[in-house]
């Protein structure tokens, strides 16, 4: 009998990890791995304030992970940090990246905003990958962050080429590594679309209003539509699925 079947939550006794959980997407997803009955690392680095309170809003039992991603130390260390405090793990959740868009980093040179991009939405997926794919539990699952835009018709401008760039090459990554890992582990890439985290909620209202108008679905995406995905890519549900890049975008091609 399958835990629907049962009418158990679709991740119900999963234990996870989720990196740069503290806020955005990241944090929507570890919102709903625990709704959906998981125990959830929350990988985070500097909000730390913001990762103990999603840490006391999911309640006892599921650990802060503080690490520095952006090192091959930093990855060694929330690797092992996540197997002592969980023993065993059956999702890994590839979501840290770097914010080259919003605050001081906006108005960075193009290559540090380059730089920071490839080692933490890059090395940072890579490097965790490797290193946690052979301790985690047969039948496990590891997701790692795309971008639509990547995997269809690119956006023109220098932020844009700057991430169709890295996210493709996380694509490239994960659909060979979903091959060496197999048949024990599932690797798959979710690729979000125009989503109203801390760069679409501080955009000018009419460019807004022009991406809503551009979306078949008629509106942008949030945290939570990334995070519904997600779920379903970490459950049971999903077992066939692996190589793949899901696209979460209201149907936008271009």
């Amino acid at each position: 009998m399958t835990a629907a079947q049962a009418g158990e939550p679709p991740l119900a006794g999963l234990r996870t990890v989720v990196t740069g959980a503290s806020s955005g997407i990241g944090r929507a997803i570890a919102e709903a791995f625990a709704a959906a009955g998981a125990t959830v690392g929350i990988g985070y680095w500097r909000s730390a304030d913001a990762a103990a309170e999603l840490a006391e809003r999911l309640g006892p039992g599921n650990p802060l992970l503080q690490a520095d991603l952006s090192t091959v130390r930093g990855c060694a260390a929330i690797v092992e940090d996540a197997f002592a405090a969980l023993h065993r793990i059956d999702v890994w959740v590839n979501n840290a990246g770097a914010d080259v868009l919003t605050g001081d980093a906006a108005g960075w040179p193009s290559e540090r905003k380059l730089e920071a991009l490839l080692e933490l939405d890059l090395k940072a997926t890579i490097r965790c990958s490797r290193m946690a794919a052979p301790r985690l539990r047969p039948g496990g699952c590891i997701l790692n962050m795309g971008w639509d835009r990547a995997t269809a018709s690119g956006l023109a401008g220098d932020d844009a080429e700057l991430h169709a760039a890295v996210k493709a090459a996380v694509l490239g990554f994960s659909k060979s590594f979903a091959r060496s890992v197999a048949p024990g582990v599932r690797v798959n890439v979710l690729c979000p679309g125009w989503i109203e985290t801390a760069f679409g909620e501080g955009a000018d209202p009419e460019f807004r209003a022009e991406v809503a108008r551009g979306v078949p679905l008629g509106r942008w995406g949030r945290p939570g539509d990334v995070a519904a995905a997600a779920v379903w890519l970490a459950s049971p549900a999903s077992s066939f699925v692996t190589g793949q890049a899901i696209n979460v975008n209201g149907g936008e091609i271009g």
